[in-house]
């Protein structure tokens, strides 16, 4: 059952949505008219490894008179563990950190095309069943379990990844991904930040460690998810006190995937005043 967002609150931005650009369902424009329709003032458009949705959200928001922060959602990994870099305000002609997104996203492609090959072992899905009407270079683990339900195995996205398509399963496949430190010098030579995401969420098995934020800010971290629906609430006090000590920024976001998880489009936000210290500085800050 999705969350109710008090719609009555103090509105900031949300800083963490995926559209159809990568494994969202719903397109930027639609994420626009939801964030007028609940009053929020501002929000980021941040799919996995691709900006490709950028020139959408910024339209629609100029037109619905909502402020929009160019951002994307990178696949890292750090000390062997798949880590996701939030980067805002990358200059979209930033050569090196695009050359390694590319082969991300080649790696990823071939993965799915594998894991599609095993999954229909046993389940009658062919690959133009999870690619569709998609770009090819977004697909996932999240378009194939949207395959699963659409065949009717699965009721949702959730019990298909549960069922199936969870680390350890003989369906399951990893993938390449750039190292976090790396991943963070990239986007500060890209003229952006980066902002750990979801460092406490249940479904990581365990948070990240205060000395591993240490690591990361040493490297140039700029901030970290702090406010998110899927955090264990006891993971994050340790967190936010590594946080404040290191100087990192707090922001918070949903992580909005539309019908492709429950997470509710506002129910975490980010104050405007952190915000305008995001955006001072960056390379493309609308």
């Amino acid at each position: 059952m999705n969350r109710m967002v008090d719609t009555s609150a103090p509105r900031g931005f949300d800083l963490h949505t995926h559209s159809v650009h990568s494994d969202g369902t719903t397109s930027p424009s639609e994420i626009v008219a939801a964030a007028a329709a609940i009053g929020l003032p501002g929000f980021a458009l941040t799919d996995h490894d691709t900006i490709s949705g950028w020139d959408e959200a910024r339209d629609a928001a100029t037109a619905r008179g909502i402020d929009f922060l160019p951002g994307m959602e990178i696949t890292t990994e750090h000390d062997g563990r798949s880590r996701h870099l939030l980067a805002y305000g990358i200059d979209p002609a930033a050569g090196e950190l695009f050359a390694a997104l590319a082969l991300v996203r080649s790696a990823r492609l071939e993965r799915a095309r594998e894991m599609v090959r095993r999954v229909s072992r046993d389940y009658r899905i062919s690959w133009d069943d999870v690619v569709g009407a998609e770009d090819a270079r977004t697909v996932g683990r999240p378009h194939i379990a949207d395959a699963l339900v659409a065949a009717g195995y699965f009721a949702d996205r959730g019990m298909a990844f549960e069922r199936v398509l969870f680390p350890g399963s003989p369906y399951y496949l990893g993938t390449y991904a750039i190292a976090t430190r790396d991943a963070i010098r990239m986007v500060r030579a890209a003229g952006g930040r980066a902002v750990l995401a979801h460092p406490a969420a249940l479904r990581q098995r365990r948070p990240v460690r205060p000395e591993e934020l240490a690591a990361l800010a040493a490297e140039g971290l700029w901030g970290v998810e702090l406010e998110h629906p899927e955090h264990r609430e006891d993971w994050v006090p340790p967190l936010r006190e590594a946080a404040e000590r290191l100087g990192l920024a707090a922001t918070g976001a949903s992580d909005f995937h539309g019908a492709g998880k429950p997470n509710e489009l506002g129910e975490c936000t980010t104050p405007e005043s952190v915000v305008a210290r995001l955006r001072d500085g960056l390379a493309t800050p609308r």
